[in-house]
């Protein structure tokens, strides 16, 4: 009987010590920077200009 409460006592002792940390440590929010929007990279370009072939090639025919 003792070793069984020896040995209670002594997981409690040791789930408390690998528990992990006592003070709780806010994480810091992420930094979010926002990026003009341009049409240089995004391909973006394309939907005009093929607008603008569309209505040239309808344009074009009698």
């Amino acid at each position: 009987m003792k070793l069984i409460a020896l040995t209670a006592a002594a997981v409690a002792v040791a789930s408390n010590a690998f528990a992990g940390a006592v003070a709780y440590v806010a994480p810091a929010a992420p930094v979010m920077v926002e990026e003009p929007a341009s049409m240089g990279g995004s391909g973006m370009w394309l939907i005009p200009l093929i607008a603008i072939a569309l209505i040239a090639l309808a344009a074009s025919r009698p």
